[in-house]
């Protein structure tokens, strides 16, 4: 790859590429205004997310469920972990509600994990997707899962709901797995996406973060992995340093590399690929319905 490699102690300014343009418009002063006089918490505001104005403009925000404390603890992600507090069986109609205030036209669903639970939350994914139909009925709907640990009888109860994108990260490439997301495996986010595509789920979602150590031969493979079960749409972006304590950015990518991976994907079959630096999960999520 034709990148720049940082040593792990190393803090170097983010290269040009990287520098984000505040949000502007009447479209986002307006939702942001909303946001704010009605308290609601999106994914978009907390997450300090670079792609927040150009989403909101296009009608598209980001709502997390089940919390803000993970179960996990993986090493690129800024989450607080520890002991989750109870399920808040009114949240579903509380995200619905906020979907229906900032009139939203594509919602994206997410979650912290939640192994903790005996459904591993599924049954407050299932109800949210359920309210927000009810609230909602013009607004679609992706969901960013967890993987569930695999259990099909959680998988199962978000494929009844029918979201029209479900999407599951599988963040990094094989070998970097195991230190990346310590408590998930790479064999079995793929069978989660397998299984989601074999039982009825007509667009299925993954996306990457770069910039942890991989090789590019190791990004193809992950590409041709994910095709091999018939994923539909991948995101691939930069992984940026939440603290001091996470995992360290051994490399900038290149807007040059990151439009090669896109051009792969492409020829490999995906019907979407988003590929740039400041790409996340959800970026561009309305067009992923086509």
């Amino acid at each position: 790859m034709s990148t720049e490699t940082l040593a792990p102690t190393q803090r170097t300014p983010k290269p040009k590429w990287l520098r984000v343009k505040l949000p502007t418009g009447k479209k986002y002063t307006a939702l942001r205004g909303l946001v704010d006089k009605y308290n609601l918490h999106t994914i978009c505001t907390s997450g300090s997310c670079p792609n927040m104005g150009e989403c909101w403009t296009e009608g598209t925000a980001t709502f997390m469920i089940l919390g803000n404390i993970c179960t996990r603890s993986c090493g690129f992600c800024g989450v607080k972990t520890g002991r989750p507090e109870d399920v808040d069986w009114d949240e579903p109609e509380k995200v619905a509600r906020s979907i229906k205030i900032m009139g939203i036209k594509h919602a994206v669903i997410t979650s912290v994990d939640r192994d903790d639970l005996k459904d591993m939350g599924s049954i407050i994914w299932a109800e949210t997707v359920k309210a927000i139909r009810r609230m909602n009925p013009e607004t679609t709907l992706e969901t960013l899962i967890p993987d569930f640990q695999g259990n099909t009888i959680n998988i199962d109860r978000i494929i009844a709901v029918k979201p029209e994108v479900v999407s599951h990260n599988m963040e990094t490439v094989k070998r970097l797995t195991r230190e990346v997301r310590i408590q998930a495996k790479y064999e079995k986010s793929l069978e989660v996406l397998k299984y989601l595509k074999d039982n009825g789920i007509k667009r299925t979602k993954s996306g990457m973060m770069l910039g942890l150590g991989e090789t590019q031969e190791e990004v193809i493979q992950t590409m041709k992995d994910l095709r091999g079960v018939n994923l539909d749409i991948l995101t691939i972006g930069q992984y940026l340093q939440p603290s001091k304590n996470h995992l360290p950015v051994k490399e900038f990518i290149t807007p040059e590399q990151f439009k090669k991976y896109e051009e792969i994907g492409l020829q490999m079959g995906f019907r979407h690929v988003e590929s740039s630096a400041l790409v996340r999960s959800s970026y561009k999520a309305q067009k992923h319905l086509t």
